[in-house]
C-alpha cells in the first residue's frame, strides 16, 4: 500500500487536538495537502494500553506513526491492535526494535560509532573490563543516556566501585518507567566544537535513501557536514524508516553517535517541516 496517512498521538485531555507538542508538525502535514490525518488517545495507550482514535477509518490504510518513543513489546501491541482498526504502519515490530535498542544495530555500525561494552538487564557492569578497555567512557541504557541530568557526562578510568555504583541509582531512577533492555559502557569521544557548539547533524532515511541531513546541535551554520560517503554507506539498513546521528570528532573525522526508529526522532530545529512531509510522502509512493 502506498503512504496516505500519518498517525500522531492526541492531547492527554482530549483526543480530537493533538499533541501540544507535536502541533507544529501536524500543522506542517496539513499544510502539506498530502496526507490524511489521525489521532489516537494519548492517555488511553499510553496509560491503558488502548487505541481509541479521533474517527474510523473504514478501509485499510498504509500510514507513518509520529510521536513519542515506546519499548518494543509496546510497539508490537500498537502495531497489533491499529491493524484491527485498518491502519498499517510502514515500519514493523522487528524494524522498530532494531533501531530502538541500540545494540541490536551496534554491529552494522561498529566501523564508524564508539566502541562499546553490553551489560544486558540483571548483569552487573564489570567495571575493571571496563577500566581496561575505555580511559574514559559514558552510560547510557539500550536506548537513551541521562543527558541533562545530575548524571557525569563521562568517566575516568581511575573511578572507584564505590563511586561508580553511587551514580548508578541515579541513572536507573532518572530512567524510571522508560529504563530499557540493560546498560551499554561506551567510549567517551572528544567532539569538535563551533562557539561552545558541537557539529552534529541528523539524517533521516526514508526508503533507503537519504532525505534529509540537518544540524542538530546549535551549531553555527559555517560548519562541514559529514562527508557524503558515509551518508550513503548507511542508507541500506535493516527499517524503512530511521535516523543516525553523526559528529564530527576533535581529532578529525566523523563518528555514528546514535540511531533512532524515524517515527519517533525529532526533527531538527530549524528544519523546513513542511519540506520533511513532502520528502516522507514522495519516498514511500
Amino acid at each position: 500500500m502506498e503512504l496516505t496517512t500519518i498517525l500522531f498521538p492526541s492531547s492527554y485531555f482530549s483526543v480530537r487536538n493533538v499533541d501540544e507538542d507535536l502541533q507544529k508538525e501536524y500543522d506542517a502535514v496539513n499544510n502539506t495537502g498530502l496526507f490524511d490525518v489521525v489521532l489516537f488517545s494519548y492517555e488511553k495507550w499510553f496509560h491503558d494500553g488502548i487505541i481509541v482514535l479521533d474517527h474510523e477509518v473504514s478501509a485499510p490504510v498504509a500510514a507513518i506513526y509520529r510521536g513519542w518513543m515506546m519499548k518494543p513489546e509496546q510497539y508490537t501491541a500498537f502495531c497489533q491492535q491499529l491493524r484491527q482498526r485498518n491502519i498499517w504502519l510502514h515500519t514493523e515490530p522487528e524494524e522498530y526494535a532494531l533501531f530502538h535498542c541500540f545494540p541490536n544495530l551496534y554491529p552494522a555500525l561498529l566501523q564508524d560509532t564508539a566502541e562499546m561494552l553490553i551489560f544486558p538487564d540483571g548483569q552487573p557492569v564489570d567495571l575493571d573490563a571496563v577500566r581496561q578497555k575505555f580511559p574514559r567512557f559514558m552510560v547510557k541504557d539500550y536506548v537513551k543516556s541521562v543527558k541533562g541530568t545530575q548524571f557525569p557526562a563521562y568517566f575516568e578510568s581511575s573511578v572507584t566501585q564505590e563511586e561508580f555504583d553511587r551514580n548508578m541509582q541515579d541513572f536507573y531512577q532518572f530512567r524510571g518507567s522508560l529504563y530499557t533492555g540493560g546498560i551499554c559502557i561506551k567510549e567517551y569521544l572528544d567532539l569538535k566544537r563551533y562557539d561552545s557548539h558541537t557539529n552534529e547533524y541528523r539524517a533521516f532515511y526514508m526508503n533507503h535513501e537519504i532525505a534529509t541531513v540537518c544540524r542538530n546541535s546549535g551549531q553555527p551554520n559555517y560548519t562541514s557536514e559529514p562527508p557524503q560517503e558515509i551518508l550513503e554507506k548507511y542508507r541500506n539498513l535493516g527499517s524503512p524508516y530511521y535516523t543516525l546521528d553523526y559528529a564530527e570528532l576533535e581529532s578529525g573525522g566523523w563518528k555514528i553517535l546514535e540511531a533512532g526508529d524515524g517515527q519517533v526522532s525529532g526533527l531538527s530545529d530549524g528544519q523546513d517541516y513542511e519540506a520533511y512531509f513532502r520528502r516522507l510522502y514522495h519516498a514511500f509512493r
